[in-house]
């Protein structure tokens, strides 16, 4: 079966699937018997392109490389007529996040289940805020809804868990959910404060010009919740995490950790108790020989705590352009090899 992919989304983890895809076009169909087309792509910078026989992915990004708009297959076609009338069996969700409502992404996810097709997503709002609604959603209509990307970009915790450690009950989970903080926190250490080391992450595009989604735990509280209701299947809110944020820790608090043989790291957290599901975001001063102390820059790291290994400690990038595209390929195949 030669899969028909759609694009939402044509921003950074859009162009990265895209550059994936071109690259890995004959190696994919050589060891996995994985054939594609990419049929539809919709980017609010560059337009909406159709061909039921497959886009034309260099000229595309070639045209974006260059700052303009797509030059071939252009069509005049709002995302849900997109999603309806297009030849396509799997759309990758990949617009700006929304954490408050889930912005029209929501409307994205439901239109292609809804239409029998499968969705993959590394856009944390339909997975934080309405995952038990969209998965049975998408049981209903016997298709897929795949969210690798949004918890630790390619680093597969999402599909680890499903996969490698099927078999385990997984009791806990925590670890650095937030590249960002963990930059920052990193830099502290080396006797750089709070206002001077959020702008460094500034410069280095590593935090936003409103860096409040990161500093205060919003992101990692977020993920938290995926984790939640996709590792654990525990049905969990954002209003069930609690969640603090970095910008309280100094220098100070920096320095007497040290001195205890610890280090601060923005810790989230989800475990089964046997009174339910607790979780959290929270700074935590951890022991210097924790596998979790020893992760520092933008990298993430977690810990599932099993029945049948103790603890499993899985680290890798948390961001980046080829990373979470390439979270997106695996979802992808995944769906390639279920069905």
């Amino acid at each position: 079966m030669k899969h028909k992919i759609g694009i939402l989304g044509f921003g950074t983890v859009g162009q990265g699937i895209a550059e994936i895809l071109t690259e890995k076009r004959a190696t994919l169909k050589q060891r996995f018997g994985f054939e594609f087309e990419v049929t539809a792509i919709a980017g609010s910078r560059y337009g909406t392109a159709y061909n039921p026989n497959g886009l034309d992915l260099k000229t595309l990004l070639d045209d974006v490389h260059k700052g303009n708009q797509f030059s071939k297959d252009r069509v005049d076609w709002d995302n849900l007529k997109l999603i309806r009338e297009s030849d396509t069996n799997i759309w990758c969700e990949l617009t700006y996040t929304n954490l408050e409502t889930g912005g029209a992404a929501i409307d994205h996810v439901k239109t292609a289940i809804k239409a029998g097709k499968h969705v993959v997503s590394s856009n944390k709002g339909p997975a934080a805020l309405f995952y038990s609604e969209l998965s049975l959603l998408a049981k209903k209509h016997n298709v897929m809804f795949l969210n690798e990307g949004t918890v630790v970009a390619g680093t597969p915790v999402l599909n680890l868990a499903n996969g490698p450690l099927a078999g385990c009950e997984i009791t806990k989970i925590q670890g650095i959910l937030n590249g960002t903080t963990n930059f920052m926190l990193t830099e502290m250490e080396k006797g750089v404060g709070f206002k001077d080391v959020l702008k460094i992450a500034q410069e280095k595009g590593y935090a936003e010009a409103d860096p409040t989604g990161d500093v205060e735990g919003y992101d990692a509280r977020a993920k938290v919740v995926i984790l939640a209701n996709i590792v654990l299947q525990s049905p969990v809110s954002m209003n069930n995490v609690s969640c603090k944020g970095i910008t309280g820790i100094s220098l100070a608090d920096i320095n007497q950790a040290k001195k205890e043989g610890k280090r601060w790291k923005l810790i989230g957290s989800v475990e089964k108790t046997n009174t339910g599901i607790t979780a959290s975001v929270a700074p935590q001063k951890i022991s210097i020989d924790d596998p979790l102390a020893g992760i520092s820059g933008t990298k993430n790291a977690l810990t599932f705590t099993t029945d049948l290994l103790g603890d499993v400690t899985i680290v890798g990038p948390g961001a980046g352009k080829i990373e979470t595209g390439f979270a997106i390929l695996n979802d992808l195949l995944r769906l390639h090899f279920e069905n």
